[in-house]
């Protein structure tokens, strides 16, 4: 933890994240209007009054940014809450059991992950209906494999080492085993890959919301973006209805990802002494 402190990245995507967490949980007492009033002429310039200017709707950019992110970083979490849990879950028991186990569920990962995201959100949509929750349900089964993959590979490498072994020849149960002794060595590895995959969840979101599979009555970063694409914003000038949305998530998926990467430098001394050696491979070579 002192070594994560300590890294710029990790303690500036940190401070962004709880900064929107917090803006997220009080968006009805930070936004100047509500977000369904129309305050002002369609695609209204930015002024005093309205910082970020207004939509085709009249409506209050910054009010509509405030109140999108709630369900935006809800869907990112949940999705990658869910993605963890079902990757996690299968990578531990296909690499520590392998064999017959290993393959079974590393087939299925893989027929996985071939599915397309267009046809399955558009199947989902249409069976279920479009809502934040079956986005969720879409994004995680999109989202899990990746997650599979590598603790299935780590399980493995941390299934065959002595210590491991030894353990298991004085009698201890498989279930003791994986509890006690493996998912704490892969706790760092999921914090990682968790810190990512809500960096993916939110971009896959925006997405699928862009191309109307998204809850069109809840107002989300995506929903913004994609209700200004379609109501000629780019084309007039408002570049204000599409630009702070994106750039709000891009601000979001770089803070994820600085978050993940400080993580695994932190926990995995090998990748920094990689960089320098590349560095300096590099520099050699000029």
């Amino acid at each position: 933890m002192r070594r994560l402190r300590a890294n710029p990245r990790a303690t500036a995507g940190v401070a962004v994240l709880l900064l929107l967490t917090a803006v997220a949980l009080l968006a009805g007492w930070l936004a100047p209007y509500d977000p369904a009033e129309q305050v002002g002429p369609v695609f209204g310039p930015p002024e005093p009054a309205h910082p970020l200017g207004l939509d085709d709707g009249g409506h209050d950019v910054l009010s509509l940014l405030l109140y999108g992110t709630r369900p935006t970083l809800f869907v990112g979490a949940a999705a990658a809450l869910v993605a963890i849990l079902v990757g996690g879950v299968v990578g531990v028991v296909a690499g520590y059991f392998g064999g017959w186990v290993d393959g079974l569920l590393m087939r299925i990962t893989d027929y996985a992950i071939v599915i397309p995201a267009l046809p399955l959100g558009i199947v989902i949509a249409a069976v279920w209906g479009s809502s934040i929750g079956h986005l969720v349900v879409v994004i995680a089964l999109l989202l899990w494999t990746s997650t599979a993959r590598v603790v299935r590979a780590e399980t493995a490498s941390l299934r065959n080492r002595p210590a491991i072994r030894r353990i298991l020849g004085l009698g201890a149960s498989h279930a003791r085993v994986i509890v006690r002794f493996l998912v704490p060595q892969l706790a760092p590895l999921l914090s990682a890959m968790a810190a990512l995959t809500i960096a993916l969840a939110i971009f896959t979101e925006t997405a699928l919301t862009f191309l109307g599979l998204g809850d069109p009555d809840t107002i989300t970063w995506g929903t913004m973006i994609r209700f200004a694409f379609q109501r000629t914003a780019m084309t007039q000038g408002a570049w204000w209805a599409f630009a702070p949305p994106g750039i709000a998530i891009s601000l979001v998926v770089m803070c994820c990802y600085w978050v993940s990467q400080s993580i695994e430098d932190t926990l995995n001394p090998r990748l920094k002494v990689a960089h320098v050696s590349r560095a300096y491979f590099q520099v050699v070579n000029r």
